[in-house]
């Protein structure tokens, strides 16, 4: 193991195209794949990817591998590997294994020669529910050992208590906002906002605050992790001066309530404005025209979807005729619906999984 390894970001499948920008923009060299991307880093990497990338749901430390053509060869080279630089003996661990194109074809029996290798060798207690997980990938006979750095996936940012009915991930709001070109120094509106996470998202680019900020990770359970450079890591983020651009709406009550309080923890409440509105009733903000997104309801587990073609068309009217300037997106499982705006859109974008629905971006250029 060097100090240079191979750190894999899992993303949204049909999302690695945004990350991958992302990872440019924040100093890495991404390699586009099926799932996620591959960079090249060290410990501090995984932090901060950790720490400030939007687009991840997960980061793997890809920490070793080595070739296995049996069981007994595994088992050896399993009892060789150097456990204890990333792994405490004095926590306990899970073993993940899956096998592919190889002749220990038996994951199960793997996962049972490197549980042990890790119980014999390093003194660590094998658990079931271990915070400390290690993923052992077998393909083409070359056994790959990684280590889920993240824990809880990276959408649950911890400042976000109140969940609406079908939520927008926060890790999907934030790509669908940069695929819209959102920079952060655009207005956002999202007129139906829900438990407000494009708007909280919004705000939190705007002002530079590290998605990660208030949460724990997994890796800081690693034999790796050393917390004085981890605060330093974390206190080198600086939050930004940014305007009060972030607009949220709905005509549940409650979905206000609930973004409020959730802006309120995410520490961006002075940024944002909520307000219980009808889309028949709403009006552009005094601002400079910006991006409205949307995340409407899809009608897919209700049998009848006439009243939502009826929902989409009077929404296309409002945005036509009152938001000159502005740039639409809309999050849908339906094209029908998408199209029943009349909106001008552009070639919808990638198909996205959400909650088992397959999910576009459609947007448009200004209006």
């Amino acid at each position: 193991m060097s100090e240079n390894f191979e750190i894999f970001l899992v993303a949204t499948p049909g999302l690695e195209a945004p990350l991958a920008a992302e990872v440019r923009d924040l100093g890495w060299t991404p390699e586009v794949q099926p799932g996620g991307i591959t960079i090249r880093g060290g410990w501090q990497d995984v932090w901060q990817a950790n720490l400030t990338l939007r687009g991840a749901t997960r980061v793997l430390a890809r920490v070793g591998s080595f070739r296995a053509m049996h069981l007994a060869q595994l088992d050896k080279r399993a009892r060789k590997f150097p456990w204890a630089d990333v792994l405490r003996a004095d926590l306990p661990v899970k073993i993940e294994a899956i096998s592919r194109k190889s002749k220990i074809y038996h994951a199960g029996a793997a996962t049972q020669r490197i549980e042990r290798a890790i119980a014999e060798e390093l003194g660590a207690t094998i658990a079931a529910d271990a915070a400390n997980v290690v993923k052992v990938r077998i393909e083409d006979d070359l056994v790959t050992i990684s280590l889920d750095t993240t824990g809880e996936s990276l959408h649950k940012r911890g400042h976000k208590e109140a969940v609406a009915k079908a939520p927008m991930r926060e890790t999907m709001a934030a790509m669908f906002l940069r695929e819209m070109g959102f920079d952060g120094t655009q207005a956002v509106l999202d007129p139906m906002c829900g438990s407000g996470t494009f708007v909280i998202e919004a705000a939190e680019i705007a002002a530079g605050l590290a998605p990660g900020r208030t949460r724990q990770f997994a890796f800081e359970n690693l034999a790796s992790f050393d917390p004085k450079a981890w605060r330093k890591l974390k206190d080198a983020v600086t939050r930004r001066n940014a305007p009060l651009q972030f607009f949220g709406s709905d005509r549940d009550a409650g979905a206000i309530r609930m973004s409020r309080q959730n802006a309120e923890r995410a520490g961006v409440a002075e940024l944002t404005r909520f307000d219980i509105c009808q889309i028949s009733d709403l009006q552009p903000p005094e601002t400079a025209p910006g991006i409205i997104i949307v995340n409407p309801p899809y009608g897919a587990r209700i049998g009848n979807k006439g009243p939502l073609y009826g929902l989409h068309a009077a929404m296309g009217d409002v945005f036509r005729s009152r938001f000159s300037g502005w740039r639409v997106g809309i999050v849908t499982s339906e094209a029908g619906l998408a199209k029943a705006t009349g909106l001008p859109f552009q070639p919808p974008g990638p198909i996205i999984a959400h909650g088992g629905l397959k999910v576009r971006l459609w947007q448009t250029v200004p209006l």
